[in-house]
């Protein structure tokens, strides 16, 4: 039988310790690793959501929007384009050819500070 607190502690421990890696990562100027690590953290919240809802193991997709429907997850209109954001940079390190626009450190710190506050509301949602 599958311990479902074990399944969401896991994402939310993998989830907060992805946080401060993105934040090391921005620091340091390394940009799109940085924005990659902000979608990981996300798609662990939500994935913890996800194992709440439906008491199964989350799906191995890395779609945030798929899996916020899966979660039943009712985000505003804002968090929603973020989530579109987010996808943008999923795709790093999985195909060589995938080489996206990057924003200037400005935008990049806002998005960096966007993921620390919907993971701080995906936390208390649980």
């Amino acid at each position: 039988m599958l311990n479902i607190q074990k399944q969401i502690n896991y994402w939310i421990t993998g989830a907060e310790d992805d946080i401060e890696t993105a934040g090391l990562l921005i620091r340091e100027k390394r940009t799109l690793h940085g924005l990659f690590f902000c979608h990981l953290v996300i798609e662990k919240a939500i994935k913890a959501h996800v194992v709440k809802k439906i008491g199964e193991v989350a799906p191995r997709t890395h779609n945030l929007i798929y899996l916020a429907e899966q979660a039943e997850l009712d985000f505003d209109d804002s968090a929603q384009i973020f989530l579109g954001i987010l996808m943008k940079y999923q795709l790093q390190g999985r195909y060589p050819d995938y080489n996206p626009v990057l924003p200037d450190q400005i935008k990049v710190n806002e998005y960096f500070n966007k993921t620390k506050e919907l993971l701080q509301w995906l936390k208390m949602k649980l």
